[in-house]
């Protein structure tokens, strides 16, 4: 298998990525290779002190790179020689079998639907986000920022390709799937949550226990939460405020500490052909690690092909 990664993306390319990938050989399995995708000379230098086994690393030459100030529509047919062009490439002919990037989230969406293409039958792919559980669990939360408004059968896929995630890369045997709202009670909420509601609660396809509410996110309570990508968005960034607030007041817990983003890399790109990783933007070394470590667990689940089979 190799997994490729992005090089030049990120707040703290090149050599977050670089370490990151270093970190990630020691527990990777040995037939797995990671291929390096950026600038061949500052690649290069990143590694002249690396006394790991440099067979197992690969450079691919992109000089060019894609930056958060990039439209994200136009950078790829702008940059094809940049790390994220080229790195779409290499998965769209099967050169590698996964790519991520910390870079650029727009640009590595639009490279996912027009470079590698969508899965028939999937009409919005997604992204998702993991809400750590008081019970010590998970949550699945999605969409978180891919599609900011949706109609009710975009909500009911999301569902699907939740439940398919939970059930082939986290082994939930029989995920359970809420929507989000401002009640429980079935009437609540806005046309589009009262429509997801009755396709969801007719269909035999995942397993809906009802509406939650975003008091009880961390819970536990539902496996898989649906919501378009606006709100899921505004969820996670409040999260992710709360946790940082925490740190700068000296607050450590246990628990809290599981919003460390370092501790999940990345996140899939659900509904597309390949197998495509976003990390955050100011990923580290530990994040990096994390993100490919990831990459080589959807892979391996073979996510993608369950997605396709799911949904033709």
């Amino acid at each position: 298998m190799k997994i490729g990664i992005d090089v030049l993306g990120g707040d703290f390319a090149p050599k977050a990525n670089l370490d990151g990938a270093k970190l990630a050989l020691a527990d990777l399995p040995e037939n797995v290779s990671i291929v390096l995708i950026g600038d061949r000379e500052v690649i290069s230098s990143g590694l002249s002190s690396f006394k790991g086994d440099m067979s197992r690393l690969e450079i691919v030459h992109a000089p060019d790179v894609i930056t958060m100030n990039d439209h994200p529509t136009r950078a790829i047919p702008q940059k094809p020689n940049s790390s994220i062009a080229i790195g779409f490439d290499l998965l769209a002919s099967g050169q590698i079998q996964a790519f991520a990037s910390t870079g650029n989230t727009g640009a590595m969406l639009v490279g996912s639907i027009y470079k590698v293409n969508t899965i028939p039958g999937v009409i919005r792919p997604c992204i998702t986000s993991v809400l750590p559980a008081i019970d010590g669990t998970d949550s699945l939360l999605l969409d978180v920022g891919s599609n900011a408004d949706c109609k009710p059968d975009v909500l009911y896929q999301f569902a699907i390709l939740g439940a398919l995630y939970a059930r082939n890369v986290q082994g939930i045997e029989n995920p359970k799937v809420a929507l989000l709202n401002i009640g429980e009670e079935a009437s609540k909420g806005n046309l589009l949550t009262q429509t997801t509601y009755k396709i969801l609660a007719e269909s035999d396809e995942v397993n809906f226990i009802g509406n939650i509410e975003s008091r009880d996110l961390f819970m536990g309570t539902a496996d898989i939460v649906v919501c378009d990508g606006f709100t899921g968005n505004v969820v996670i960034k409040e999260a992710e405020g709360i946790y940082t607030l925490m740190r700068k007041r000296g607050i450590r817990d246990e628990y809290f500490d599981r919003f460390n983003y370092e501790n999940y890399g990345g996140t899939p790109i659900l509904g597309v052909k390949g197998n495509v990783i976003i990390g955050h933007g100011i990923s580290n070394d530990i994040a990096v690690k994390n993100m490919l470590l990831h990459s080589y667990h959807v892979t391996k689940s073979q996510l993608t092909k369950r997605i396709n089979e799911a949904f033709n």
